[in-house]
């Protein structure tokens, strides 16, 4: 319990002071302008599947099961009751920018929503942190539609989380992406935890928290570092080993195998570091592709 609160208390002490110290601001440049038009679905109406859903519904047909959760319950639960989200300011101002931006989108392409409505190929897959001041389609200055994404807590890849491992199979096997982006970024609060960690918190098999949990493999990586290594060493060598560790998985060893069966394209790995301080992303050059030899 010690470990999870220093963990979490160590995430809010440092993004306050990375923050105050490291983040400029910096203006983005404005929304691409992508029918703007109301669609309400009726009971009655049936939405049909894009091809790549069509395709992955047939591969992984649907079944019912029953299953007793095993987490224990909370003894006390706060009382519920419903709200509008129009009630919040905050909330009611995103609701209207997308109005707006729907309607500019609308304007300058007319037929941007019917296609997009009809089915998506994106040919990247990133694999990003969480924080806000990341947001992929934004920093790329691409359009929806063309990124399929997973984030979480500093942007790990690990094989025992089923969420990024039915991302990566689905982006590759049904939606043909052709690129997998490790994407970190500098003043990581998931990484700063880990750095801030005591040497004694490494292979800790008894975290309590699902925060806790997440980070203890960055933890363990934080204390193989050598001696004297800084909090930008760490984030540099978590992408790296992201990359490594995607390129060794099932899904991707699978599409290299079928690609040089086929002679067709492979799916390359690679690893990028996102500077919040010049909003700039830089190549690590620790790019993953398929032995040719």
């Amino acid at each position: 319990m010690r470990t999870a609160r220093r963990i979490s208390t160590s995430i809010n002490l440092h993004l306050v002071q990375q923050t105050q110290r490291h983040t400029r601001r910096f203006a983005l440049p404005p929304l691409p302008a992508f029918t703007y038009r109301q669609t309400h679905t009726t009971a009655h109406e049936k939405i049909l599947p894009s091809p790549s859903e069509q395709a992955f519904n047939e591969t992984h047909p649907q079944t019912t099961t029953t299953t007793t959760s095993t987490s224990p319950r909370p003894k006390s639960t706060s009382s519920i009751m419903p709200v509008n989200a129009i009630d919040f300011p905050e909330l009611q101002a995103c609701l209207t920018s997308n109005a707006e931006w729907a309607a500019r989108v609308s304007k300058d392409e007319p037929h941007f929503f019917e296609k997009s409505a009809k089915g998506q190929k994106p040919f990247l897959l990133w694999i990003g942190c969480a924080d806000s001041r990341v947001p992929e389609s934004v920093v790329l200055g691409r359009k929806p539609g063309e990124i399929f994404v997973h984030r979480n807590i500093a942007n790990q890849y690990q094989a025992g989380d089923d969420s990024a491992q039915a991302v990566l199979e689905y982006a590759v096997g049904f939606l043909g992406v052709r690129h997998v982006a490790i994407v970190g970024h500098t003043a990581c609060g998931g990484c700063a935890a880990a750095y801030m960690s005591k040497p004694e918190d490494a292979g800790n098999k008894e975290t309590t928290t699902s925060l806790a949990r997440f980070l203890q493999p960055l933890i363990d990586l934080r204390h193989s570092l050598p001696e004297g290594a800084s909090m930008d060493d760490l984030i540099v060598e978590n992408v790296k080993r992201g990359v490594v560790d995607v390129a060794k998985s099932e899904v991707i060893q699978k599409q290299w195998a079928k690609a040089a069966e086929e002679g067709s394209e492979p799916v390359y790995v690679h690893g990028w570091l996102k500077d919040l301080s010049t909003g700039l992303i830089k190549d690590l050059l620790c790019s993953q592709g398929p032995d040719k030899a």
